[in-house]
This record gives C-alpha cells, structure tokens and sequence, in this order.
C-alpha cells in the first residue's frame, strides 16, 4: 500500500482543466461556466491591523474552507483511475492510497501503477509530496522476501509499520493495538472533561449526551473495520473507558459490543440497497427456497472470519 500525499492539493486545481472534466461528465454547460468565473478572478489580501496589502487575483486553486471545494477537487481527480486490474486506487478528498496485490513475487503492475499515478499528477498539476509518501507492505507468508523500495521522482518512498489512515491506525499485520491504544488514550482524557461537568452540577441526560458526542464518537469511529478483529485485552480496555463513564453519568450505556453488532448489520442492509456500492457483489442471495438468506464462505483463518463482510452476512442470515 502506498499512502500518496500531495503538495497544497486544492490551491492546485486549474479551472480551465477542471471546467473540460465537468463538460465530459456531461454537466450543463451554464454550471461550468459558473464554477470557472467562481474559481478564477478572486482577489485575495492580507490585513495586518489597519494595514491592507494590495490585492493579488487568484486565477488557480479552490478556496480553503469553502464546501465546495473536496467536491470540486474530488470531481477534478475523477479521471485518476487504476491501468491495471490487480491494484486499486482509494480516494478520499486529497487523500489517495494504491493497493497492488503481489502475485508470485511479480511487483511489475504495482510499480507501473505508482509510475503512471506520477506522470497523472505531473498532466494535471499536482505535486506528490515523497517526504510525507509512506509504503506499507502486509505480507503473511512464511517466508517473505525483500521488496525494493519504490521510488518517486529519484526519491526513495520511506516504508513503515503502521500508518493513520483516514483516522484508523493501520499496522503492517493488520492487528489493532496500535489504534485501540491510542482511542483508548484519547476517550481517557474526555473523561476528565466529563467529571468536570458533573462537579458543576449538569444534570445525568446532558452528562450522556457529552459521552454520545465526544467519547463513544472517538470509540465506535469506523467501529465496523476494526472491532471484529481486536483481542480480548483490546476490548476490555476500551470496554472500562464505557464503564469509567457509566459510574460518572449514572445511566446505562451501551456495550461497546452491541453497537458494533448493531452497526455492522445496519451498513450491510445500507450496502445491499445500493447497487452502485463496490461491495455491493460480496452479499450473494442463495436460493429463492432460503430467502433473506446470503452465501457465507469458508473462512481459512480467523481475520478473515472476523472480517467486516462475514460477520454482517452471519448477521443478516441470523435475523431470518
């Protein structure tokens, strides 16, 4: 997995270039016309005191802050796609990540990935940033063997043991302590927050709604990706944050447990509705005979039987 980041990516969206991709997206000509005047010509000063500098016209980039602009930038980078079958490219606003499956210890589809996704960037103005780059390789073979380092730019890409992605702490073995530790961390200092409101005296509902909003919010984040796979240790220290918290609002609160129980089968049902999800094929309904019923496949190992998708459909075939 490569872990791609970009120099200033929205302050390097051409207009002109991203007014050609909405046309081709078939958007009606008056809205492009519309986003190009909104990102071309804008002014822009500094004020220090009562001191203005001249203004300088802005005729690149998308305003920061601004809504528009990850819809704009995701729409500019819609044409970043993958030239091979075995890799995948995951986007997310300006964060973009390469997956390449390694088969027979030929890295040739992956590093040709990596290669192409620069001479893109190079087409449409975006300048990777190799220093904050970072490669993961997740390998469980018995016996691994050295991979060349990928280079960038004659730069060479530092590889790591875990990395945050998207707010998940990732690790090369794919276990959980490393993002459990740190949430766990985390929802601990909430707490002292918590105590705080109950010494002025904030009654037991708003207690819980302090919990709901700034500490379970932190514990159950992504809940589904990672929950399943944690081990024993793992859940009962985040499980004694939810307890630490019980005993100072005084009211009941959810096992950790039972909303990832509850959220897993609430995504499935979501992901079944929508056929455009690229999840969408892994819920294979059986025969008309077992309706509501989904084929579940052999798990060889134990993360995989953990895994997201096998416990939602254990889930859903439960509930029928």
């Amino acid at each position: 997995m490569l872990f791609i980041d970009y120099s200033s990516a929205f302050n390097t969206i051409v207009p002109s270039k991203l007014v050609i991709k909405l046309e081709t997206l078939g958007l009606d000509p008056a809205l492009c016309n519309w986003v190009l005047d909104f990102l071309t010509g804008r002014p822009q000063v500094v004020r220090v005191g009562n001191n203005i500098s001249s203004p300088l016209i802005l005729n690149i980039g998308a305003p920061q802050g601004c809504v528009l602009s990850p819809l704009l930038y995701s729409l500019f980078t819609h044409d970043c796609v993958v030239t091979h079958a075995s890799n995948s490219i995951i986007k997310f606003a300006d964060d973009t990540t390469v997956v390449g499956l390694i088969t027979n210890n030929d890295e040739t589809a992956y590093r040709e990935e990596v290669r192409a996704l620069g001479v893109w960037c190079q087409e449409n103005n975006l300048t990777l940033n190799v220093n904050k780059t970072k490669e993961m390789i997740v390998d469980f073979r018995k016996q691994q063997r050295e991979h060349p380092p990928i280079h960038i730019d004659g730069t060479v890409v530092e590889r790591v043991a875990s990395f945050k992605f998207l707010g998940i702490h990732i690790t090369d073995k794919l276990n959980w302590s490393t993002h459990t530790d740190s949430i766990v961390k985390k929802a601990q200092q909430r707490l002292f927050n918590l105590r705080r409101l109950k010494k002025f005296g904030l009654s037991p509902k708003a207690l819980t709604n302090f919990y709901r909003c700034t500490i379970e919010s932190i514990l159950a984040g992504c809940i589904t990706a990672w929950y399943g796979n944690c081990t024993a240790l793992n859940r009962k220290a985040l499980q004694r944050v939810v307890r630490s918290a019980q005993r100072i609002t005084g009211g009941k609160l959810p096992v950790l447990q039972d909303t990832y129980t509850t959220r897993c089968y609430r995504k499935a049902i979501k992901i079944i509705k929508d056929i455009n999800h690229p999840s969408h094929c892994l819920f294979t309904p059986l025969s008309s005979r077992r309706r509501g019923q989904y084929r579940c496949i052999n798990a060889g190992t134990e993360r995989l039987k953990n895994s997201f998708y096998l416990k939602a459909i254990r889930l859903l075939n439960s509930h029928h």
